[in-house]
């Protein structure tokens, strides 16, 4: 079994990688770290790219050989949350885990969610975590 996990550099992030690597050590399972970058990129997206690839490897630091694992990190093009649904469906992942934070019912109604797109969404099932 592939568990995905949308990893984000927040507590949010960082409780959904942790419920990610304890569920794939759990299950025997691989582990896929999904990022997506933000769309506000101002200069060199490759540099983006690698930074991000810096933080997800010290977020792993530590799971060592006992879970194989793999990170895939991708610009949004304006849409996170279809962004983390292509890239669980491109993993091959059965499950996708996720950090969400509480949002105020007037907060979710201006700024939308992407947590909540990403559950109504998912062709797989999502573990919602909160830090």
């Amino acid at each position: 079994m592939t568990v995905a996990v949308a990893h984000h550099d927040s507590p949010e992030g960082h409780a959904a990688l942790r419920a990610g690597i304890d569920l794939a050590r759990r299950l025997g399972g691989d582990l896929a770290v999904l990022h997506v970058l933000d769309d506000d990129l101002t200069g060199d997206v490759e540099a983006a790219r690698r930074d991000a690839g810096e933080r997800v490897g010290r977020a792993l630091e530590g799971i060592g050989d006992e879970v194989r694992h793999t990170v895939h990190i991708v610009a949004a093009g304006g849409d996170i949350a279809q962004a983390l649904i292509d890239l669980t469906t491109e993993a091959g992942a059965e499950m996708l885990i996720i950090g969400a934070r509480r949002r105020s019912p007037v907060g979710k109604l201006l700024m939308g969610s992407v947590v909540q797109r990403v559950v109504l969404d998912s062709p797989v099932p999502v573990l919602v975590v909160k830090p």
